[in-house]
């Protein structure tokens, strides 16, 4: 975490507030907003901070700021292992707000299936959408991300007909290497996702070599059976990640809804399942036990239809750690990494578990700094659970700093801000926070949270539990 001490010494309060927004995927009208400035004055800040951190893009911004070794090292750190694959979000050229989402669904779920082959490491769907790269800078924010090859492509839709056109390219060179127009039915665009995917992994193999074989698991994920529930389950993803009560329930709602219209649709039983397992230890709802039932409901219906899905198992391992069975958690975890060993949100998932649920602690730190790698460009709730391993390790004072970037209404953000502050002698921060968890949360405790997230690693629950004896939600 050097990289953040040097930051904070280099930077004012306020460069270091739009330099921390900026790499957050903020515009320059929105972080204006946040900080009560005109964009113009945004600008002239960045311009600043990037001369005095010594970087010349937002990716290598983000890397300096989430603490990680230079940006040229890190970029390469990935690419001299393997290939790396950027997909720039699919640009939508249908006005419709409908098919805007379902060229970012199709987008995310191409990322995370070509993350499911292990010699193919591919940078999160988070960061480059958060890029908001134009055509023109493909090839350059490519290089900054250090991959190997840049997919693109557009959408055209209607009622009736999908168009796609995508294009495979060198991120050294920006040479198009592949290109190709698909044309389905409205309703067939699943299959179109399902033939995008090998024909990009085809062009891989034969390029660059390092996938000998092509083809989809039987077991694989069944595309969903309508648009209509597709977008059921889209909108549910908006909700979810507000991370509020209200967006939680929510979000159980269009999940529901989703799988009534569409019970094959995996995504939406993973989905599903984390959002009980959000209501079950934020206290969201009025019976933890109901939660975790339906918790674990849902996440084995994700796995009967797709053993393979990796956020599916760590979700599972976690169920089961709430459950007492540390072997089948264990085995959980395990089985994740296999599969999901590319895939950034996985990665810090199965970090937060390694730290607190069951396994081996210290796995938790290479693992949350692979899935910054694959995600430079984090989102909020990365370091949410950034701070909660650094707490658990006892490293508190930088928990702190990652928290603070973490999503600010959340109770398990909070909690551990709370017990941060109180570890570290700041006790009239920490009866802040705990005043606000008792007026927002009060169905949230320290206790409720152990045995819902659930926290059984020993050491990290002693951790809480001695942190807490010097501050009370009560």
């Amino acid at each position: 975490m050097n990289s953040i001490v040097t930051t904070s010494q280099a930077l004012s309060e306020r460069e270091r507030a739009v330099a921390e927004r900026f790499a957050a995927g903020l515009t320059y009208r929105e972080i204006g907003e946040a900080l009560f400035i005109a964009p113009s004055t945004v600008r002239t800040h960045l311009a600043a901070i990037y001369e005095k951190l010594g970087v010349r893009n937002k990716v290598a911004l983000a890397r300096h700021i989430n603490g990680a070794a230079g940006s040229e090292d890190s970029a390469s750190a990935l690419s001299d292992a393997s290939p790396v694959l950027a997909l720039f979000p699919i640009e939508c050229l249908s006005a419709d707000e409908r098919w805007r989402r379902l060229a970012d669904g199709l987008s995310s779920d191409i990322t995370v299936d070509l993350a499911r082959y292990a010699d193919t490491p591919v940078i999160a769907f988070h960061t480059m959408k958060s890029l908001n790269s134009k055509p023109a800078d493909f090839t350059a924010d490519g290089k900054a991300l250090g991959v190997t090859y840049i997919v693109s492509g557009q959408l055209r839709a209607d009622d009736s007909r999908v168009r796609l056109t995508i294009e495979l390219a060198d991120a050294r060179t920006g040479v198009s290497l592949w290109n190709e127009r698909f044309d389905r039915p409205a309703e067939d665009v699943f299959a179109l996702q399902d033939d995008l995917t090998e024909s990009v992994i085809n062009v891989l193999a034969g390029c660059y070599g390092a996938i000998a074989t092509v083809g989809r698991n039987a077991i694989g994920r069944k595309p969903p059976a309508s648009l209509r529930a597709y977008d059921y389950y889209l909108l549910g993803v908006e909700q979810h990640d507000t991370f509020s009560r209200s967006g939680n329930r929510e979000a159980i709602r269009l999940f529901s809804r989703a799988l009534e219209l569409d019970p094959g649709l995996v995504r939406a039983w993973t989905a599903l399942a984390y959002a009980y397992s959000i209501e079950a230890c934020n206290g969201f709802g009025d019976d933890q036990k109901a939660s975790i039932g339906k918790w674990r409901s849902s996440v084995e219906n994700a796995l009967r239809l797709d053993p393979i899905d990796s956020s599916a198992q760590t979700c599972y391992g976690d169920v089961m750690g709430c459950l007492g069975d540390f072997e089948a958690a264990e085995r959980a975890y395990r089985r994740a990494f296999e599969c999901g060993s590319n895939h950034a949100d996985t990665l810090v998932l199965l970090a937060g578990s390694r730290a607190l649920v069951a396994g081996d602690p210290a796995e938790a730190m290479p693992l949350i700094e692979r899935a910054m790698r694959l995600n430079p460009l984090a989102p909020p709730w990365y370091f949410g659970m950034q701070g909660r391993i650094l707490f658990a390790a006892g490293r508190h004072r930088e928990a702190i700093a990652a928290l603070r970037r973490s999503t600010p209404d959340s109770p398990h953000v909070l909690i551990f801000l709370m017990l941060a502050h109180a570890t570290v002698g700041e006790g009239a921060e920490a009866a802040k926070i705990a005043a606000r968890l008792r007026a927002e949360f009060p169905g949230f405790s320290v206790e409720g949270f152990i045995a819902g997230y659930p926290v059984t690693n020993p050491d990290a629950a002693q951790a809480i539990r001695d942190a807490a004896k010097l501050v009370t939600l009560s």
